[in-house]
């Protein structure tokens, strides 16, 4: 054993503690009962056996076949001889602290250790009354020695068993053992991630065919792999048990269970791993849904908030029976029927025994947590059903979760929070193939194969039921958006009640003044002299007016000019004034004028060039230095109140809380968007423990806190030519003398620029050379920079979340000035390569709506309107066409409501009028106007109008009033007259002339009827769905929030791309008069293509 190194330190600590709880232990306790611990050892192959743990605990290694006996004053050993000289390591005669002696024995195998067993019998009858020892009685340690020790005690001495108070002693954990632990979490939390996960997520995406008891075995081989496990000794390494995965129905929520033989079923998935670090164990529970029904998360939710309350409720103190009756309060009060389904006990005590019986919460352990003790919280729900599910094995499912955590004063400590659980996070959504395709060309395939024993009405009947019975696509999605409208109208109205009353907070602007009082103005001699004198102090502007002085706040001062004209020198000086043109942050605020009050608009000062006898300076020279001086207050001025202004809506962040320790997760060499100065610099981004410091090169240091971190992205360099951390921010933080929302750390990958002068060849070495260095520093950064993400979010337990772009599912759009690839997340709508960022939460959108959607188009707008009324609706504009489908199907996946429609609307005359009068705007049908269904027959109707009479180009005007306007009953009256003209357009068809007359009376009623409606929707938006104006046309109604933007200069009354289909139409409709009454144009709706067909 001399190459076993003993830590004597950790072993007088622990058996100091041991004697200690003997010596304090109660009277009515175990441990006052025993006179002596004997804790006997064999050959036992069992690592969990309380003998073995114990030796772990105080020695850190196993030594099997040994008698250790504990007496009040001395400690015997018995055991081997290289055992033995282990032992002699630990000492105890140098100690500070009193220790019983230490009485160390040879084993004697000549007499089969008859003379040691009496020996240390002798010591154990002269400890304390010698009548009682304490041993565990259910240990079954087996072999020789182990044998002729219990046939030599046989039944000299009465026997209580030292379980449960040996494992409250060696239940909380000291600072060594909490090092070690971690890094066994660490390991399971990387053997899960790296390869559990992954080969879970691959075989699920394949749709492979695997055996549980087969993935468990390589989970087992994966572990001495070191690309999965990093950082610690692999020798050292082992599992708590052999690899846990269970499908298919079959579920045995327990760790005494086997991986079983069947297939992996695609289902519901738990796993369960287990790892051991140097005796110390780490253990973890995760449920995989694939295709969750709503039920099933719901029930998922529950169960997570069940482990956060035990976590919660595990503290310094704390009854475990009481831990588990809050875990079953909350199942109660969520949903009742689950109580029954809830496991026994929702964890136990961890260390270096796997599961220590005598502490467990349930609702009959009366032991109390303490600090430093590690527990495996491990919870669940058995025996679920789902009856939604395609086969039997999905018919019944069960939900487990658990987490390794460590008792503090406060909420347990959670040591593997990295391996994440969210519902969001576990639950995987397949997407199939579209049915219908495959239907249609196996329908095809049956035609051509079977085409004589099927006629063609048999093959009709089969196509027309599928369509009659099945859904497509954009009918599900339609559905869907219904049930997406009635809630959002239900939750705007309930939470514009809930802001009722509450007065919006307006703030005043500063009002400048010179001087509070008489006494404050200098007595200069220039003031005597009735010179223009500058008040630096001030920053005031004293002129003679009528023979006295006036003094005028820089802030009133618009601008001064000088001239020189003759032998004289003017000075003209402009003021603010009411009525004058003032700039968005300029002038002083009047915030009343009464009757009385005179202000002046412009002063000029005049002074001769000529200097007089006697005098030093010409008297021209006052003016030029006023001007002079004018001209550096003003200055210094404004950029003080820019300053300010900058400063505005800045919260100040706590103060950051520098960590000295050199492990701090960093990246170097990075540069910051936006500049701290003009040139870009890098710097290091360190983790500290309640924010980031960035520092640059020169020494430039800018904070961020957790706290303040509303988004945290990650996006990887694939396919870009930086890979970059953004930070959208709660609150704006200061730095470059600017105020900020968003951060961004950044590297480049790549060469941004490339030579095109110089002459390359295909098979370059040096090319060759430069593309594999290349790749091989992305992968470095991207593995740099997840590790980095993964740091953070474990020292922040989920606080900063690090969210990815969706590359696949991006669409090209132009959010500011240049187009770019806008990329969707879990929560936000992000643009990130290029600056200035564009970051929308979904969370906060109350809708989407498409504009200028038309089939002639090559692309549309996507308009962002939030919840919060007040602030301004966001933009993407330019987005092909072509990506229509796929950015409704998107918003759709994300519950997000969205409407479309041919016009651009003017959104701030929108907002205003809703924000004005929001409880009349939901009485109106609030923003259903905005449905293309309410306003589809509308649009018809005034394009039919448009091509069914020819208008020469004079009489234009008359024919863009009868279009703008047009009235249901009219539609539904030329309906009427196409349905009963079908077919015989040719015979019965009116001429020319009763064609016109027919317009002229049409135009004259509308006319009518329009003056009509304007003085009904004054002001707002209209009441009903009869009017196209007041959804797709520009609407010359005053107050009107519906008009043309001027975005696309459209004209008052009809936008651009209608006036181009007006000349094509028009032409039709003289070759054929009556046809092109019956053709109806909506921009692309399916009802009008039927009807051109």
């Amino acid at each position: 054993m001399s190459e076993f190194t003993a830590d004597k330190d950790a072993f007088q600590r622990r058996i100091g503690k041991l004697y200690d709880a003997w010596k304090s232990a109660e009277d009515d306790g175990v441990l006052s009962k025993a006179d002596a611990i004997v804790i006997a050892l064999g050959t036992d192959e069992d690592p969990y056996s309380k003998p073995t743990c114990f030796q772990a605990w105080l020695f850190g290694y196993e030594l099997p076949d040994m008698v250790m006996a504990l007496c009040k004053e001395k400690i015997i050993f018995l055991s081997s001889k290289k055992k033995i000289d282990f032992i002699r390591q630990f000492d105890l005669k140098d100690s500070e602290e009193s220790f019983p002696e230490i009485k160390l024995l040879i084993r004697d195998k000549s007499d089969r250790d008859k003379a040691n067993f009496e020996e240390v019998i002798k010591e154990l009858k002269c400890s304390s009354e010698g009548k009682t020892i304490g041993v565990y009685t259910k240990d079954k340690s087996v072999g020789e020695f182990i044998e002729g020790w219990r046939s030599a005690v046989g039944n000299q001495f009465e026997k209580v068993d030292i379980s449960a108070p040996m494992a409250l002693i060696m239940a909380p954990k000291d600072e060594e053992e909490v090092v070690t632990i971690k890094k066994a979490c660490q390991t399971t939390t990387d053997l899960f991630n790296k390869f559990l996960r992954e080969e879970l997520m691959d075989l699920i995406d394949k749709e492979k065919k695997i055996k549980h008891s087969k993935l468990a075995t390589l989970v087992e081989e994966a572990m001495q792999n070191k690309k999965y496990v990093t950082g610690v000794d692999v020798s050292k390494l082992d599992t708590c048990y052999l690899p846990i995965i269970q499908s298919g129905g079959k579920y045995a929520l327990k760790f005494s269970t086997e991986s079983n033989d069947d297939n992996l079923h695609y289902g519901t998935i738990i796993c369960m791993l287990g790892t051991r670090y140097k005796s110390y164990c780490a253990n973890v529970v995760r449920t995989f849904l694939i295709g969750p029904t709503e039920q099933m998360q719901k029930h998922y939710d529950i169960l997570l908030k069940v482990e956060e309350t035990i976590i919660d409720r595990l503290r310094d103190g704390v009854k475990l029976s009481e831990v588990f009756e809050a875990a079953m309060e909350v199942v109660k009060a969520e949903d009742a029927s689950l109580v029954d389904k809830l496991t026994k006990s929702v964890g136990f005590a961890m260390g270096i025994e796997f599961r220590e019986s005598s502490l467990l919460i349930s609702a009959k352990s009366e032991s109390r947590a303490e600090k430093g003790m590690l527990f495996n919280i491990n919870v669940g729900f058995s025996d679920l059903e789902n009856p939604g599910a395609k086969d039997s094995e999905g018919k019944k499912y069960s939900l487990f979760i658990g987490d390794t955590v460590l008792v503090t004063e406060g909420p347990a400590t959670v040591f593997t929070p990295n391996i994440k659980k969210k519902t969001k996070q576990i639950s995987i959504f397949l997407k199939d193939d579209d049915d219908e395709e495959e239907e249609e060309e196996e329908g095809k395939e049956t035609k051509v194969e079977d085409s004589d024993l099927l006629g063609r009405a048999k093959r009709n009947a089969i196509l027309s039921h599928r369509t009659r019975t099945e859904m497509t696509a954009e009918e599900k999605r339609q559905q869907h958006q219904k049930e997406l409208e009635e809630k959002l109208q239900r939750e705007a109205r309930e939470r514009l009640s809930g802001q009722k009353g509450k007065a919006s907070e307006k703030k005043d602007r500063k009002v400048c003044i010179s001087y509070k009082g008489p006494s404050q103005v200098p007595k200069e001699t220039e003031l005597k002299d009735l010179k223009i004198f500058v008040d630096k102090k001030y920053e005031t502007v004293i002129v003679p007016v009528a023979g006295g002085y006036c003094p005028f706040h820089i802030a009133t001062i618009k601008n001064i000019s000088q001239s020189v004209e003759g032998e004289n020198t003017y000075l003209r000086i402009n003021y603010f004034h009411p009525g004058s043109t003032l700039g968005r942050n300029e002038g002083p605020l009047f915030p009343s004028i009464e009757a009385d009050v005179k202000f002046l608009k412009e002063a000029t000062f005049r002074s001769s060039n000529a200097k007089q006898q006697g005098e030093i300076t010409a008297p021209s020279s006052n003016l030029n230095t006023a001007f002079r001086i004018i001209k550096e207050v003003q200055k210094k001025f404004k950029t003080r109140e820019a300053e300010e202004r900058e400063k505005e809506g800045v919260t100040k962040q706590d103060t950051l809380i520098v960590n000295a320790n050199r492990g701090n997760p960093k990246l170097k060499e990075l540069f910051i968007r936006p500049n701290i100065v003009s040139k870009r610099i890098t710097g290091t981004l360190e983790a500290h423990s309640n924010g980031f410091r960035f520092t640059s090169v020169r020494g430039d240091k800018v904070d961020i806190l957790y706290n303040n971190i509303k988004n945290a992205f990650f996006q990887p360099c694939d396919g870009e030519m930086i890979i970059l951390l953004h930070f959208h921010l709660k609150s704006a933080i200061l730095f470059g003398k600017k105020k900020h929302i968003d951060v961004q750390f950044y590297t480049e990958v790549g060469e941004m620029t490339a030579d095109l002068g110089k002459h390359q060849y295909v098979h370059d070495r040096d090319d060759l050379r430069a593309e594999q260095a290349e790749r091989e520093m992305r992968h470095k950064l991207k593995s740099a920079f997840k590790s980095f993400c993964e740091k953070v979010e474990s020292i922040t337990k989920q606080e900063v979340e690090f969210d990815m772009p969706f590359r696949d599912l991006g669409f090209q759009g132009a959010p500011f000035r240049s187009t770019v690839t806008i990329q969707p997340t879990s929560n936000c709508v992000v643009n990130l390569t290029e600056w200035p960022p564009f970051v929308i939460t979904l969370d906060e959108v109350e809708l989407v709506h498409f504009e200028r959607v038309s089939f002639h188009l090559k692309n549309f707008d996507m308009v962002f309107v939030f919840k919060d009324y007040h602030r301004k609706v966001s933009m993407i504009t330019a987005i092909p066409m072509s990506q229509l489908d796929h950015v409704k199907e998107w918003l759709n996946s994300c519950d997000i409501r969205y409407t479309e429609g041919v016009q651009s609307l003017n959104w701030t005359k929108i907002m205003k009028t809703i924000t004005d009068n929001p409880e009349k705007f939901f009485e109106d049908g609030g923003w259903t106007f905005l449905n293309p269904e309410s306003s589809d027959e509308e649009v018809d109707d005034d394009e039919d109008e448009e091509d069914e009479v020819y208008i020469p180009s004079g009489e234009e005007d008359d024919e863009e009033s009868s279009e703008e306007d047009s009235d249901d009953s009219n539609w539904s009256a030329e309906e009427e007259s196409d349905s009963e003209e079908l077919g015989s357009s040719e015979e019965e068809g009116k001429d020319w002339d009763e064609l016109e007359e027919e317009a002229k009376r049409a135009d004259a009623e509308e006319e009518f009827e329009v003056d009509d409606r304007k003085k009904k929707f004054k002001g707002g938006p209209p009441k009903s769905h009869s009017s196209a104006t007041s959804r797709h046309k520009s609407s010359p109604h005053k107050g009107s929030p519906h008009k043309s933007s001027s975005r696309h200069k459209s004209s008052p009354h009809k936008s651009s791309h209608h006036n181009r289909h007006k000349s094509s139409s028009s032409k039709k409709s003289k070759g054929s008069p009556e046809k092109s009454r019956k053709r109806h144009h909506s921009g692309g709706s399916d009802r009008a293509h039927k009807k051109r067909k």
